[in-house]
């Protein structure tokens, strides 16, 4: 292995990891269906007006006390990233991006026949991508990935889904760059991503296991924890999962249990999503009105608080597991 890194790749290029701040760790900025905004233009509207919405979101976001997001927006969710470097320029905020792929079920056609042994450095080609986004850059930008993303949900390991994730672990292998999840937590998704990356032999405290709040099950949790990954309880607001009350006991039973070194907190939300019709002013979504950028900051840390969780354990949480996590000593 080679040394520690002392920098974080963003949207704004390589910061100091101590210039990480507080962090929310599963933010997206915009989640677009681009062939449909292609051809019928007039759903993503003025770029301008999309921008500007964008900014005044994020920027009440830092004023309230986070520093920095990391987007986990990865191929299968609209990922432009030319838009969110220029974004950026205009921010105080940092914006970590991310590299990888979103699928439930089957990859893109494109990568069908694109297989293993069919590309000049014989790997498979989302491999070649994944480690051309955090190496060189994305999209002719010099934005570089500072994470890889992959999903599994209620249909699980489909042969395309497995085929994601030991690509993603592959270019973890390769880069040494972290690896952030999407699971279904009923179904106890995250196990077989620990399975997999374990059998690819992924250090399983680099790995994020997200939408671990979306349950209560602490047997579930406990055996993710035992595998050493981290615990994303990141969709505060979307209550149609689980309620900040109940989303606040389990963050505050596991602090009492010891486990604030392996939780991360976040809301899982945007600035525009275009798979929900019509405008999205925060908090205005029907049956999810703590769904916004800032319901962490102004609702959820008192709560925690009141519940006995620490500063020291906020801090760890908001702090230093996500530096922890965005630092790494490179390919193994």
């Amino acid at each position: 292995m080679g040394a520690m890194t002392t920098t974080v790749e963003t949207a704004r290029g390589p910061i100091p990891a101590e210039a990480l701040g507080k962090v929310l760790m599963h933010e997206h900025v915009f989640i677009l269906s681009p062939e449909i905004i292609q051809n019928y233009p007039e759903v993503w509207g003025d770029e301008e007006t999309r921008i500007a919405d964008a900014l005044e979101r994020l920027t009440a976001l830092k004023q309230a006390g986070i520093d920095t997001i990391l987007d986990p927006t990865a191929l299968g969710l609209g990922r432009y990233v030319p838009r969110i470097a220029e974004l950026a320029q205009r921010l105080e905020l940092n914006i970590v991006v991310a590299t990888g792929m979103y699928t439930f079920d089957s990859l893109p056609h494109f990568y069908q026949h694109r297989v293993a042994g069919t590309t000049p450095s014989g790997e498979d080609p989302m491999v070649d991508h994944f480690v051309r986004d955090i190496t060189q850059g994305i999209s002719g930008t010099t934005v570089k990935a500072g994470v890889i993303k992959c999903a599994t949900d209620r249909p699980g390991l489909t042969p395309d889904v497995e085929r994601t994730l030991r690509a993603c672990a592959r270019a973890h292998r390769l880069t040494g760059a972290p690896i952030t999840t999407h699971t279904h937590a009923e179904s106890r998704r995250g196990l077989d991503q620990q399975r997999i990356f374990r059998e690819e032999g992924v250090d399983l405290s680099r790995v994020v296991i997200g939408h671990c709040g979306d349950t209560q099950d602490l047997d579930y949790l406990g055996e993710i924890l035992a595998g050493g990954s981290i615990l994303g309880m990141d969709r505060f607001g979307l209550d149609g999962y689980l309620t900040t009350e109940r989303r606040v006991e389990t963050v505050a039973t596991l602090c009492k249990m010891g486990h604030a070194d392996q939780m991360v907190l976040s809301h899982d939300c945007s600035c525009y999503l275009d798979w929900i019709p019509g405008e999205q002013a925060p908090g205005s979504i029907p049956g999810m009105p703590n769904w916004h950028y800032l319901h962490i900051s102004r609702d959820v840390l008192p709560m925690l608080r009141a519940a006995g969780v620490t500063e020291a354990q906020v801090d760890q949480m908001l702090v230093a597991n996500p530096r922890r996590f965005l630092t790494h000593t490179g390919p193994y």
